[in-house]
Order: C-alpha cells, then sequence, then structure tokens
C-alpha cells in the first residue's frame, strides 16, 4: 500500500484497536494492487453474474441459485457484503424488468440489505425477487436469500427503483 497510515491524537484511542485496524489495511491480501484483469469494462457484473443460474422468470417474480465460491467472499469464507449488494441489486432489476415496459429506464433510488446470517463456500443460495408493489413512476422489489439445504433466511434487500423515460437524443 502507498503512503503512510495516520492516527489522529484523540484521547481515547486503545493501542491495540489502532494496531488491529492499521494491520487490516496493511495487509497484502486486503488492500494489495489489483491484478490487471480487474480493470476491464463489466469485470464485477460478469463475475457476479457467473455466479447466478436463473431458476423461475415469470411476470413480478425471479428466483436464481447463487454457487458461493472464493471469488465473492470476505477474509472470513463468507460472502461479502458488497457481493450480496450487487446480486441483490442485479436480481431485482430483472424482476422489475418483468413488469416495467422497456420504454422506461430505471434507476435505482434506494438498497437496503439485512445480513442475518451468512452463506460459507460451497454453499448454494436460493435468491427469489420478487415485485411488492409497481406503478407509473416507482417500483419496490423484495428479495430474500436462503440457503438452498435448510431454507434458512441469511439475508434479505429491499429495492426501490424509479421509472424514468428514456432521453431523445
Amino acid at each position: 500500500m502507498s503512503g503512510s497510515i495516520t492516527v489522529s491524537n484523540t484521547k481515547e484511542k486503545h493501542p491495540q484497536y489502532v494496531s488491529a485496524v492499521k494491520l487490516m489495511f496493511e495487509d497484502e491480501e486486503i488492500s494489495g494492487s489489483v491484478p490487471e484483469i480487474c480493470n476491464t469494462k463489466d469485470f464485477y457484473s460478469d463475475l457476479i453474474r457467473a455466479h447466478l443460474k436463473p431458476q423461475t422468470i415469470l411476470r413480478g417474480r425471479v428466483s436464481c441459485l447463487l454457487s458461493i465460491t472464493p471469488a465473492i467472499n470476505n477474509v472470513y469464507r463468507s460472502v461479502h457484503g458488497g457481493a450480496v449488494a450487487s446480486i441483490a441489486e442485479i436480481v431485482s432489476i430483472a424482476c422489475a424488468r418483468t413488469v416495467v415496459a422497456e420504454s422506461k429506464e430505471l434507476f435505482l433510488g434506494e438498497l437496503s440489505i439485512s445480513y442475518l446470517s451468512g452463506a460459507q463456500t460451497n454453499a448454494e443460495v436460493l435468491v427469489d425477487g420478487s415485485v411488492v408493489r409497481s406503478g407509473r413512476n416507482l417500483t419496490v422489489v423484495a428479495v430474500e436469500f436462503k440457503l438452498n439445504k435448510t431454507e434458512q433466511l441469511i439475508y434479505t434487500a429491499r429495492a426501490t427503483f424509479y421509472h424514468m423515460p428514456i432521453a431523445k437524443l
């Protein structure tokens, strides 16, 4: 990592916590340089989509099977929170598209996620998206992530999309 870490001088800092946080940012596995292959257009989207297999697509509902691999894990070997958010967004967009006309552009206005548990490497997760409400200007989608083996709910998400007319240039 380039540069050095500066810790502000506060009365309430505890040396053991400061050391742990500094070590986290200096760890090569976490903060090393990004491989050049990762700097290509849509790399992250392609990486996330490669882990999803569509199961069911109906009006207002989309279900996918998510395969957990080390590529989308965090340092604790469970799914990275950013990967959960990306998957929730992709499934929500797909679900919203089943009820919103192609002539409308979707703008993600809000995405909230509850991380209830975790999914470990090699687990399979059923991701179910369903439209909660869709009107003229807005669509709300709920997404549930459940372990395929036990059906334990591990993450929930809610996405709000605003409908915008596609600009004509």
